[in-house]
This record gives structure tokens, C-alpha cells and sequence, in this order.
């Protein structure tokens, strides 16, 4: 459990709060209207708050009844290694699981050298005889 100063709500980051954890850990810039419209459509998120401020956040998005994607699993640097993602994950994996009526598919990207926090979690590379892939279209 976490200590007195964290806490994980049930709900979606802000755009604002998104773009701000997005940029802290690295992934680069946001498109703003992007962001917006991708946020409303998810299927369930957290944030991480400490002392008022959003620090961590983590979403679901997919058809919300056979596959879901964890998405954007992020944590200020500063509050990383504390135990704050694995709660964000243990809310998200258990929405899958209370909202999920029978086998289902859940899959993330792990951001490069994070493979080993969600091997924890039960995820696998399931390489070669299935791979995962990915397109970037940049407009």
C-alpha cells in the first residue's frame, strides 16, 4: 500500500496533466487536440496525486470488452521508485479484470528498460511466435 502522502483517484488525467507527465519522463512533445480527443475515449485511467499536485498517471484504452491497452504509465522522475506505478497498474489490471467477462487480451509498450517492471505483472514477450508491432503516423 502506499504511504499517507500518495494516493491513486479513479479517474482520467487532464489534458494539462498528461502533457505535463508525458513531457517530465521523456516521451517527447504533445498535440494538445490529440491528447484531448484520445484522453475522452479512453476506457478508465488513474492519476497518482501528492500534496494536491497530479504526479503519476495511468489509462486504459481499446473496445473495453476483449482488449485493452494500458497506456501512458507515467511518474515524475522525482516520485519514481516508490511503489507509485505498480499501484497505478494494480488499479488499471484490476478494472480489466472485475469489467472483463471472460479471456481476455491485454497489452502496452514498455517504455526501453521497462520490461522488467511489467514481467512482474504477468506480461511476456511472447516472441517469435508472436510479435508485437507498431506505425507511427506523423501528419
Amino acid at each position: 500500500m502506499l504511504s499517507e502522502q500518495y494516493e491513486i483517484i479513479e479517474r482520467l488525467p487532464t489534458v494539462l496533466e498528461h502533457k505535463t507527465l508525458w513531457e517530465a519522463v521523456g516521451w517527447g512533445k504533445v498535440n494538445i487536440e490529440m491528447t484531448e480527443q484520445s484522453i475522452a475515449n479512453s476506457v478508465y485511467g488513474v492519476i497518482a496525486i501528492s500534496d494536491g499536485n497530479v504526479i503519476g498517471m495511468g489509462r486504459i484504452v481499446g473496445d473495453g470488452a476483449m482488449y485493452y491497452y494500458i497506456q501512458d504509465v507515467a511518474v515524475l522522475p522525482e516520485h519514481q521508485n516508490k511503489g507509485i506505478g505498480k499501484e497505478i497498474i494494480d488499479k488499471l489490471l484490476n478494472y480489466i479484470n472485475v469489467n472483463c467477462a471472460g479471456a481476455g487480451f491485454v497489452g502496452l509498450f514498455a517504455s526501453h528498460g521497462k520490461d522488467e517492471f511489467y514481467e512482474k505483472f504477468g506480461f511476456k514477450d511472447h516472441s517469435p511466435g508472436m510479435t508485437g508491432m507498431f506505425m507511427v503516423m506523423d501528419k
